[in-house]
C-alpha cells in the first residue's frame, strides 16, 4: 500500500527501517484493541502501548541519547477500521509518519519525530517490546 521509503547512507544507518520491521512483525495479521500513550521511567519517557486482539501488547517507547532521539509526537486511530484485520505497516515523510494499515486503509496514523544525531556515534529508534497482558 505505501512504497518503501529509502534514506541515504548519510542520513539513517538501517535503525528506522528495522524499527518498522519490528513493529510490521507485531502487528501484521491481527486486529487493535486500543492505544494508550503515558510515561514510563524516571525521566519520563512517551511510550505508545498498542493492544492486540492475540493477547499481547507491542510498547514503542521513545528513546534519546544526546543529539540522536526518536519520540512518538502524536498517534489518530481510526476506530471505524479497528475491526479489520492488519495487513501492513509503511511509512511516508521520511519516516516521519507511519501508517499502520489494513484492506480498507489505515488503522493507526503515528506521527514521529527523529534523528540520528551525528550519525551514528548516538543510538536512535524505538524501543520496540512485545509482551503478554497480564
Amino acid at each position: 500500500m505505501y512504497t518503501e521509503e529509502t534514506l541515504s547512507e548519510d542520513c539513517d544507518n538501517g535503525t528506522m527501517p528495522d524499527n518498522v520491521d519490528a513493529l510490521r512483525d507485531a502487528v501484521v495479521g491481527h486486529r487493535i484493541v486500543s492505544v494508550t500513550t503515558d510515561k514510563e521511567g524516571r525521566w519520563g519517557a512517551n511510550r505508545a502501548v498498542i493492544t492486540l486482539d492475540n493477547g499481547k501488547r507491542v510498547t514503542l517507547s521513545d528513546t534519546g541519547d544526546c543529539c540522536a532521539y526518536t519520540e512518538l509526537n502524536s498517534f489518530l486511530l481510526h476506530p471505524d477500521k479497528v475491526d479489520h484485520i492488519i495487513t501492513g505497516v509503511g511509512t511516508t515523510g521520511e519516516y516521519t509518519t507511519w501508517h499502520i494499515y489494513a484492506d480498507m486503509g489505515d488503522v493507526l496514523e503515528l506521527s514521529v519525530g527523529w534523528s540520528p544525531g551525528n550519525p551514528f556515534y548516538y543510538g536512535y529508534g524505538f524501543e520496540i517490546r512485545v509482551s503478554e497482558i497480564a
